[in-house]
């Protein structure tokens, strides 16, 4: 495998770990699933853990991060000056999502200043929407603690999203949940197709469409969670893009073109 490949591949999984699993993924699916049956949670819980399982295993995304030496560039992460323009609550969960990826970009690439700065922005956001204590001082400190070791590092935020997720979903709110999970897939894939762009080899190429079986699962977690209707064209987007990935799956021009547009729509204070 190509060097450029790797760091493009360290790219697309890397943003997206913050929903990876580890340990025993049939395990906690089973776990998940009978609460959500004792619980009486919505059946959209069980598809957020496909959505995770669909992901490849941490150990698999470390290790091609220590590979991988690629240049961090902040220009295609989200603008920490706008968090608080984000008044609405399916805003806000799809921002935390997004910002959690660029946290976790940054964490990546050693940018520690900048880390702390993604951070701030998701405990603003993650206050507003109720997860307050997910993001708290005590993940701060952990993060400072920890900034030489990546692999720590990328466990913390790991944690702190899941725990987010889980409270949202025990308190009877999956939508929310839901947009929060979509707004770091959708980074993901943004941030990877920037990057491919300036490389066009089938190989990268086909790692990014190789994530259509996490986004058709999320896709499914988005139908279950009753998404109120000013945030419905998040959910036909993605459809759309599914449709890309499954027909055209050398067209890196016409999904960026797609991502960039969902992606422009979602962080825009507007």
């Amino acid at each position: 495998m190509s060097f450029k490949l790797k760091t493009l591949i360290l790219i697309i999984f890397s943003s997206l770990i913050l929903f990876a699993c580890g340990g025993d993924k049939q395990e906690e699916f089973e776990n998940i699933n009978n609460t959500t049956t004792n619980s009486g949670i919505d059946s959209s819980s069980i598809y957020a853990q496909h959505v995770f399982n669909s992901i490849p295993a941490r150990d698999q995304i470390i290790k091609l991060i220590k590979e991988a030496n690629s240049e961090y560039n902040v220009a295609l992460l989200n603008n920490p000056d706008d968090v608080n323009k984000y008044l609405i609550e399916s805003r806000k969960a799809l921002n935390l999502g997004v910002y959690g990826t660029d946290l976790n970009v940054a964490s990546i690439y050693e940018q520690y200043q900048e880390s702390m700065l993604f951070f701030k922005c998701i405990n603003i956001l993650a206050k507003s929407i109720g997860v307050s204590n997910s993001f708290n001082e005590n993940m701060g400190d952990r993060m400072n603690a920890n900034q030489a070791n990546r692999d720590s590092t990328l466990i913390i935020i790991n944690q702190a999203f899941k725990s987010a997720d889980k409270t949202l979903r025990d308190n009877g709110r999956p939508g929310t949940s839901a947009l929060l999970i979509a707004g770091a897939w959708i980074e993901g894939i943004y941030v990877a197709c920037q990057t491919a762009k300036e490389i066009n080899n089938k190989e990268m190429i086909q790692a990014i469409f190789n994530q259509k079986e996490s986004l058709n699962y999320l896709i499914q977690l988005l139908e279950t969670s009753n998404l109120e209707v000013d945030i419905k064209n998040v959910l036909s987007d993605l459809q759309s893009i599914k449709t890309i990935m499954e027909t055209k799956n050398d067209d890196l021009k016409e999904l960026d073109q797609k991502i960039t547009t969902l992606r422009t729509n979602i962080i825009s204070t507007k």
